[in-house]
C-alpha cells in the first residue's frame, strides 16, 4: 500500500499542502485556519493513517524529539529500570528515545553511534564503555547535545550522572564489619571504567580503616555466565577462611549466590553477602538479600533534565557538570550478625 503523503491529503480535502502541514504540525491557530477545517484534517489524516517522516521533519525544524540511549546490557535489571524510566520521563516532555546495548564492545559502540547520527537524535544519553573516548569528544566538538551516565571520562568535559559509588561500597563493606564478618572478599569486574574503581576504593577503604586484609578477585567482562560460576565456586572454596562477600554488580551476584549454593554454605551463618545493585528478586531470595540500591528516577530525571536544557537551549559547548547522586544501603537477611565471628 502507498504510504499517504501531505500532498495526498491536500488534493483529497482540496487544501493547499501548507495548510496540511501546519494543522499536522499543531500550527493551525497561530496560522488562523478555522476549527472546522483543523478536525476535518485531522481526521483524515487519522483515518487514512498518515504517518509523518521524522527524518525529513528533522531537516525542515532542525530537531527529531527523538533521543538516543545507549546502554552496557538492556537485559540487565539496572540498566533495563533506567532505561524504562527515560523513556517515560522524556515521553512526558514530548520526546520518544531510541536505545540499543553496547554490551560494553567500543567497536560496536561507535558503529551505533554513527546509526544515531544517521537517524539525527536531537541528544544522546550514554552509559559509555572504555575505548570511545574520541567518539565522545567529537560528539561534543560537533555541539551534539549529551549527557553520560553511570560512569564517565574525567578527561573529557561532558555532563554526567553518577551515584557515589566509592561512599556506597565503602558503607557495605563497613557494614559487613559491623556485623563481625572478618574475612570480606571484594568479588568484580576485571575493568578500568571509574565506577567499578571507585567501588574497589570504597571497599579497601573499609577494610584499611579496619585493619582487615583485601580479598579481591576479579572477573573478566565478557566471561560466559556459566564460566563466572566456575570461577567463584572456585575461589571460594579454595579460600574457605572468607565469611562474607562484597559483589560490585547483579551480574556477578547472580554467579555467585549460585556458586554459594553449589559450595552448600549457608547464607548468613557460613557466607555474608551484600551486593551493588538491587533487583526485585532479591528481596524474594530467601534470605532476602542485602543490596546498594541505585536512585533509579533520580538518575533517569536528572539525565533527561540535564540533556533537554542543552535543546532547548540551543547550547553549543556542554558544561563539564557531575551530578554525583546518593545510593542507598538496604539491609536485609543475608548479612546480618547470626553469630559473632572469632
Amino acid at each position: 500500500m502507498k504510504k499517504v503523503s501531505l500532498k495526498d491529503i491536500a488534493e483529497r480535502l482540496n487544501v493547499s499542502k501548507t495548510t496540511v502541514s501546519f494543522v499536522l504540525n499543531g500550527k493551525a491557530k497561530e496560522n488562523h485556519i478555522s476549527e472546522a477545517m483543523t478536525q476535518k484534517i485531522l481526521h483524515y489524516a487519522k483515518e487514512v493513517g498518515y504517518m509523518p517522516n521524522q527524518l525529513a521533519k528533522g531537516l525542515r525544524t532542525g530537531e527529531t524529539k527523538i533521543l538516543g540511549v545507549m546502554v552496557e546490557d538492556i537485559s540487565d535489571p539496572f540498566f533495563s529500570s533506567i532505561t524504562r524510566t527515560i523513556e517515560e520521563q522524556a515521553y512526558q516532555k514530548g520526546y520518544k528515545i531510541v536505545y540499543c546495548s553496547t554490551e560494553n564492545d567500543p567497536v560496536k559502540t561507535k558503529e551505533l553511534l554513527e546509526v544515531y547520527k544517521s537517524r539525527q537524535v536531537d541528544g544522546f544519553i550514554i552509559a559509555p564503555p572504555p575505548g570511545v573516548e574520541q567518539e565522545v569528544q567529537s560528539l561534543l566538538d560537533s555541539g551534539l547535545p549529551l549527557v553520560l551516565f553511570d560512569r564517565y571520562f574525567p578527561n573529557i568535559p561532558t555532563a554526567n550522572v553518577v551515584v557515589d559509588n566509592l561512599a556506597s561500597a565503602h558503607r557495605a563493606a563497613q557494614h559487613l564489619v559491623f556485623n563481625n564478618y572478618r574475612q570480606i572478599a571484594f568479588i568484580t569486574l576485571d575493568s578500568e571504567q571509574n565506577q567499578m574503581q571507585e567501588r574497589l576504593t570504597g571497599y579497601m577503604k573499609a577494610m584499611d580503616e579496619n585493619e582487615q586484609k583485601h580479598h579481591i578477585r576479579k572477573i573478566p567482562f565478557d566471561m560466559p555466565y556459566s564460566q563466572v560460576v566456575q570461577t567463584i565456586e572456585a575461589y571460594l572454596g579454595q579460600h574457605p577462611f572468607i565469611d562474607a562477600v562484597l559483589f560490585s554488580t547483579s551480574y556477578l551476584a547472580d554467579g555467585g549466590l549460585e556458586a554459594i549454593k553449589n559450595l552448600n554454605l549457608r547464607i548468613p551463618h557460613d557466607m555474608g553477602v551484600v551486593v551493588f545493585d538491587d533487583e526485585k528478586l532479591f528481596r524474594l531470595f530467601t534470605p532476602s538479600i542485602t543490596a546498594v540500591a541505585q536512585p533509579i528516577k533520580e538518575i533517569a530525571s536528572t539525565a533527561v533534565d540535564l540533556l533537554l536544557n542543552q535543546i532547548t537551549s540551543g547550547q553549543k559547548q556542554l558544561v563539564n557538570k557531575t551530578t554525583i547522586l546518593p545510593a542507598t544501603l538496604l539491609e536485609r537477611d543475608s548479612s546480618v550478625a547470626a553469630l559473632a565471628k572469632p
